[in-house]
C-alpha cells in the first residue's frame, strides 16, 4: 500500500475483523474498526464492544479509541455530532462511504472518490 497523501493510518468501520468484511454504516456502535497502515500495508482489527450497547457516549468513546490508536482518517457510513466534534478536534479527517466492504472503502479513498465531510450527517443516538 502506498502512502495516501499525508495519512498514515486509516480506520474503516466494519462488521467483522477482516479487510474483506462488510463495511458498517454506524460509527460509534460499529462492531470493529479495521485500521490500515498506509506505510506497511498491514491491517489491524480493533474491537468496539464496549461502545456497541452504550446508553450514551458511544461515538465520543469510539472516536477517542481511534485517536489513541493514532488514526488520521476515518471512513464510515454515518457520523453523529459528538463523534464528529471529537474526531475533528483531534485532527482526524472523516469520509463517508456506502462501500460494500472495508477493502472497497479503502480503494475508493485511494482513488480520491470519497469526499471529506465538514459536519455530522446524522443526529446523536442514530443506530
Amino acid at each position: 500500500m502506498r502512502r495516501i497523501g499525508k495519512v498514515m493510518k486509516i480506520a474503516v468501520t466494519s462488521t467483522g475483523k477482516e479487510s474483506a468484511s462488510a463495511m458498517d454504516a454506524r460509527f460509534g456502535r460499529t462492531r470493529w474498526f479495521m485500521v490500515a497502515d498506509a506505510e506497511t500495508g498491514a491491517w489491524e482489527a480493533h474491537a468496539n464492544e464496549q461502545n456497541m450497547n452504550a446508553v450514551q457516549g458511544a461515538g465520543i468513546q469510539a472516536a477517542q479509541l481511534l485517536v489513541n490508536l493514532g488514526v488520521e482518517a476515518v471512513i464510515t457510513g454515518h457520523v453523529g455530532p459528538k463523534a464528529f466534534r471529537t474526531l475533528k478536534a483531534a485532527g482526524v479527517s472523516i469520509y463517508l462511504s456506502e462501500a460494500a466492504t472495508v477493502e472497497e472503502a479503502l480503494r475508493l479513498f485511494r482513488e480520491n472518490r470519497l469526499s471529506r465531510v465538514d459536519q455530522a450527517d446524522v443526529e446523536g443516538h442514530w443506530s
